[in-house]
C-alpha cells in the first residue's frame, strides 16, 4: 500500500521536484505552502503545475501557513502521513540581515510546529532541510558534519543551526526519528529567480548587467536539483535507522564565481556586461561538502557535472520566462 508523505515548501524550487519524484517512487504526496512574498506566486504555482502534470491524482495540494498549529493539525488530521520531508522556510543569507526576526519565526517556529504535529499524528520519520550556511567562514574544508557550527554569521544560518539543535532535543524528549540535511547551493530547472545562476542566465541572455561581488575567487560547492532529490529520498528511506543524523547534501567540487560566469557565458551563447562590487555582508568565501557520511549510509552519489547541469537548466530557462509578480 502507497505510503503518504507530507512536504513543506512544496511550491518551492527543490521542494516541487522532491513531490514529483516521490509521486513517481509510487508515494501519494501532500504539500504545503503559503506561497510567501520572497518571490512571484506565479513562479510557485508554474512550479506546482509541473508537479501535478507529473504526479496526477497521487498529488494534493494544500495552502496553509505551517507557523499555524491548528491549520497544520488539521493537514495531519485530513490526510494520512506517516512521513515529513520539511522544505518550507524563509531563504537567504542577505535578506536575513533586513528581518531576522521574521527568519526565526518562520524557520524555527515552524519547525517546532512541524515537529509537535508530525509526533502527535504518529509519524515515524521526519527529514528537515537545513544548510551549508551554518558552517560559516570554517577553516577546515571540506566541510565534514562533525566539525563544530557554533559560529554561523548571518541570522539565516543561526535559524538553521537552531533548527538543528531543536530537532535533537525533540528526538530526544519523543524518540521520533529525525533527520537534518544540510544542502550545499543547489541549482537546475525551476531554481529560485534571486539564485545567482537563475539570475545571471536571464539577465545574460538580455543583455543587461550583472552584479559581481568580490574578485571571483570565492567559491560553492553547486549541486544538481537531480542529484540533491536523490539523497532527499534516501534520507527519507534510512532516518528510521538512524534515529537522530545529520547529513550533507553537496557535490564536493567547489566552483569559483568567476568560473560559474565563464561558464554560463558558454552555455548561453553570450558575454556578460559585469558591474564588480565588494563582498556582501553574510557571504562565505567557499563551501566544499564532505560527502563521506552521506555516500556510505544513504548511496549517495552526484552524477551531474556543473556544465551538464547548466545545460539543462537553460534548456528549462529558454522554455519558461520570468512571469510578472
Amino acid at each position: 500500500m502507497p505510503r503518504t508523505v507530507l512536504v513543506t515548501g512544496a511550491a518551492g524550487f527543490i521542494g516541487s521536484h522532491v513531490c514529483a519524484a516521490l509521486s513517481a517512487a509510487g508515494d501519494h504526496v501532500v504539500g504545503l505552502d503559503n506561497f510567501d512574498a520572497f518571490y512571484s506566486r506565479a513562479e510557485k504555482q508554474r512550479n506546482l503545475s509541473e508537479v501535478h502534470r507529473a504526479a496526477g491524482s497521487a498529488f494534493v495540494f494544500v495552502e496553509g501557513d505551517l507557523t499555524d498549529a491548528a491549520q497544520l493539525a488539521r493537514v495531519f488530521r485530513e490526510h494520512p502521513v506517516s512521513g515529513v520531508i520539511h522544505l518550507a522556510g524563509k531563504a537567504g543569507v542577505r535578506p536575513s540581515l533586513a528581518d531576522p526576526a521574521g527568519y526565526m519565526h518562520t524557520n524555527v517556529t515552524g519547525t517546532a510546529r512541524v515537529l509537535e504535529a508530525s509526533h502527535c499524528a504518529g509519524c515515524d520519520r521526519v527529514v528537515i532541510a537545513s544548510s551549508s550556511s551554518v558552517y560559516g567562514n570554517s577553516e577546515h574544508s571540506p566541510f565534514s558534519e562533525e566539525q563544530d557550527v557554533s559560529k554561523p554569521i548571518s541570522p539565516y544560518a543561526a535559524s538553521k543551526r537552531a533548527c538543528e539543535l531543536l530537532a535533537f532535543a525533540h528526538h530526544t524528549a519523543t524518540g521520533q526519528p529525525v533527520s537534518l540535511l544540510r544542502f550545499f547551493t543547489v541549482f537546475g530547472p525551476r531554481q529560485r529567480p534571486d539564485l545567482a545562476i537563475m539570475s545571471f542566465m536571464r539577465a545574460i541572455a538580455a543583455g543587461k548587467q550583472i552584479r559581481m561581488f568580490g574578485d571571483g575567487t570565492t567559491a560553492r560547492d553547486y549541486t544538481f536539483v537531480a542529484d540533491i532529490v536523490a539523497g532527499v529520498l534516501g534520507a527519507l528511506e534510512h532516518t528510521p535507522a538512524h534515529r537522530y543524523r545529520i547529513w550533507n547534501l553537496g557535490n564536493n567540487r567547489p566552483v569559483t564565481l568567476a568560473r560559474m560566469i565563464a561558464a554560463i557565458e558558454e552555455t548561453v551563447g553570450r558575454k556578460a556586461i559585469v558591474q564588480r562590487e565588494g563582498m556582501q555582508t553574510g557571504d562565505v568565501d567557499r563551501t566544499c561538502a564532505d560527502i563521506t557520511r552521506s555516500s556510505r549510509e544513504l548511496g549517495y552519489r552526484p552524477t551531474t557535472s556543473f556544465e551538464e547541469g547548466l545545460t539543462r537548466q537553460w534548456e528549462w530557462v529558454k522554455e519558461s520566462p520570468p512571469l510578472a509578480q
